[in-house]
Formats: structure tokens, sequence, C-alpha cells
């Protein structure tokens, strides 16, 4: 009945993740917390390697995308995984340096670096920046001139391919901030200009159409457009591009609805439609890159929460108010993101009532589940809502001066702390 093949039942019919006692690790720990296990966090991104390494004979790296959770441990998880990891500002990029990851493993995206933030990156010996823009490109030279080194760089470009998610997180299509596109001639325009620029070394193209899709078919699409518009660059600008990154997007499953497939599915069938792109425009295969992150991490992930006042209006709602909320777990209220949640000492018991699991936050919009079908919740329950890996902690604020939550990794059924839960101290640290 879960989602998640890191949840299961012990002895006593408490929900466990990765082994443990969530009832135990609530108490011990404090709640809200976030939760993880470790072992499906690496089973996944050896599924994302080992594809690279079966159907592209290694041709490639996989880049774990921090956003999606960012912090010292999950660097040196994937360090030790043989992973890049994909940053895009200079705290992720500290983040990574910190936790002595590999530098040359690394690659830098965003919008709209700063100078400090290029400056940062460069000395550091960051493996790749991908640039934005002509004018981010120009600036990534003049720095590395001034640093006397020379970057390698790939442009980020929109290829016009629209996947079937929110709107929010659709990224390929033309209307985007990010990069440059593909179909006005403005990509082919950047690059040409671009060879004038001595300090970079332009290595190939990156895109990113998206986030949580299950039609592999847009990825193709993509790649197949890309493929073509090396081959175009090839041909009339002499210039040969060598590395292609298809950034992440891959689907999981948030609901008993999402259906995502295996990871290796998605890769075996979007590696061989960039293999026949290759082929039918002549162009030798370019070095393959890809950047999961919620693939990665987020059905690995729960938060606990304790329950605190249950209001029921007749007729109109029943709200079970937990003591967390937007500020651990904004994306309902970002985008209106779909959940489960189980109680964790009664995990397989049907529900019986329609509730709505709300926060405490002074926010009318601060909801976490609308509508879910739950057994009789009571003050004092400990709430697991599930596959909250990805974008929880990495986007938690401190709204209402609410200390952001401990984060724990559990492995075999040990759990660790990986981030100490703030403080009321830790809040007005830079208070003046």
């Amino acid at each position: 009945m879960f989602i998640s093949k890191s949840l299961g039942t012990n002895k006593d019919g408490n929900l466990t993740i990765g082994g443990a006692d969530t009832t135990v690790l609530a108490k011990t720990f404090g709640t809200p917390l976030y939760v993880f296990d470790e072992n499906l966090i690496i089973e996944n991104m050896r599924s994302y390697k080992e594809s690279i390494d079966t159907y592209y004979d290694g041709r490639g790296i996989v880049f774990y995308a921090s956003k999606a959770f960012s912090c010292k441990e999950m660097a040196r998880i994937a360090n030790r995984e043989g992973l890049g990891l994909d940053v895009m500002s200079g705290g992720e990029l500290f983040t990574a340096q910190t936790a002595d990851f590999p530098l040359d493993r690394v690659c830098y995206h965003g919008n709209n670096k700063d100078f400090e933030e290029i400056q940062q990156a460069i000395e550091s010996g960051v493996g790749r920046i991908v640039a934005d823009s002509g004018e981010e490109l120009q600036l990534i030279d003049s720095i590395a001139k001034t640093l006397n080194k020379k970057q390698k760089v790939l442009l980020r470009v929109t290829p016009g391919v629209e996947a079937h998610t929110h709107e929010f997180i659709q990224t390929g299509q033309i209307d985007s901030k990010f990069g440059v596109t593909l179909e006005t001639g403005a990509a082919f325009d950047v690059i040409d200009k671009a060879r004038k620029l001595e300090n970079i070394e332009f290595a190939g193209l990156h895109s990113h159409i998206g986030s949580q899709i299950f039609d592999e078919e847009p990825f193709i699409c993509a790649a197949r457009l890309l493929v073509g518009f090396m081959a175009k660059v090839k041909k009339e600008l002499g210039i040969n591009l060598y590395e292609l990154n298809l950034g992440g997007g891959f689907g999981i499953k948030y609901t008993k609805e999402d259906k995502p497939k295996p990871y290796r599915t998605y890769m075996q069938d979007l590696i061989a439609g960039l293999c026949r792109a290759c082929d039918d425009f002549k162009v030798e295969k370019p070095f393959l890159m890809v950047e999961p992150g919620r693939s990665i991490v987020g059905a690995a992930g729960i938060t606990l929460y304790t329950v605190g006042g249950v209001k029921n209006i007749p007729g109109i709602r029943k709200y079970v108010s937990v003591n967390g909320g937007m500020s651990d777990n904004p994306r309902y209220i970002l985008y209106e993101a779909e959940y489960e949640a189980l109680l964790a000492e009664k995990p397989y018991e049907e529900g019986t009532e329609t509730v709505t699991i709300v926060g405490k936050h002074c926010e009318s919009g601060d909801v976490l589940i609308k509508d879910i079908k739950m057994p009789e919740i009571e003050r004092g329950d400990i709430l697991a809502v599930l596959a909250t890996g990805a974008y929880n902690y990495s986007m938690a604020s401190n709204y209402n001066r609410v200390p952001r939550a401990a984060a724990v990794m559990v492995r075999d059924g040990v759990p660790r702390v990986i981030i100490k839960r703030e403080s009321y101290e830790d809040i007005v640290r830079n208070d003046i």
C-alpha cells in the first residue's frame, strides 16, 4: 500500500522508514522532522549511473541536482557514488566546497549569476559553467581572463518543448526566463559571437524542459532538436559541440495515481533516442550529462509532524493542524502539490473521514494536504507526509520566525542527524 519502498511496518505495527520506527524518530529527534532513507538514495543514484554505463558505454556523468536537497552529507554521498553535483548559487557551491567535493565534477547553473558567484566558480575550479545568455558568456570570459584561466562552458538553450507538467515548473518552452531560444535563431547568434572569446572553452549545450515529467517523449524530442542544432553549428560555423546536458525532471510517485517508469527505462529510451538522432544527423555522439534531483531524493524522504488542534466545521470542513506547515513545505501554496499521509502508529488503518491538513502559520493558504481520507486523528498523533525529500527542506523558510526542522538520515535502521534543528538563537543571530 505504501508509495515508496523505503516505508514499512515493524512488529509493533508502527510505520518505518529505512527500517527505523517513525514514532521513535519523532520522540528522539522531535518534530517537525525530515527523515531520509540513505539506501534508496544510493539505489536511485546507481540506477542513473549504471544506465549510462550500460546503454552509453559510460560516456557521460550524472550530476545530482543539489537544489532538490542540498547539505554536506548529500554532497558526500554523491561523491562516494561517483556522481557530479549540479549547483546554482554561491551557497550551493560553498556547501560542495566545505564537503570536500571534487569541484571538477561540479556543473554551475543559474539564470542570473552575479560577478562574485562567477568569480567564485572559476577560482575554485568548477568543471563547467552553464551560461544563460550571450551577455553572461562575455562576463565569464572577462573574469576568466582576469584570473588567467580558461573556463569550460555550456550554453543553456530552450528547445521549445513544452512538457506536460505544472506551468510553474515548465522550463523548456520559448517563453521562459531560462536560456536562449533555438527557434528564433538567438542561440545560433550567441554561439557565432562566442567564437571570439579567448578564455572560454565552448563545450556544448544544456537543456532542461521541466520537472515531474512521466513521459520520456519530451526528453527524446528535446535531444533530437539539440542534436540537429549541433549539426547546424558544425556545418555553418565549424564549431564542434562535444557535450550535451539534457537536464533532469524525471517524475516521482507522490500519490497512488502517479505512474513513473523505472529510471533505467527512462534512461534507456532517452539514450536510444539520442543515438538515433546522432545517426540521422551524422553527429558524433556527445559526452552525455543528466541532472536528476527530485527522482533521487524525493521518494526517499518523509516529514514527521505532531498533530495539534483538530477543528470540525460541520458540513464544511475538518481541519487537522500540525506543528509545521508552509515554512517546511511550501509546495502546496506554490503550485498545489499533492501528497499522501499516514498516521505513524496505524499506517494500515483505512481512512474514515475527509480532513484537510494545515500548518501553524498565520496564513490562510498554509495547507499541506487538502481533502484527504484519514483514520480518526487526535491531538498528539504523529503524522507522516510522504515523498517530501525534494524541494521541502531546500525551500524552507523562517516564516513567523519558526526555526527550520532537523534532518535525519537513516541507513539500515540506524538514524543520524545530518542537519541540526534551528534554535531561536539561530533566528536572531544576524539581527542588529
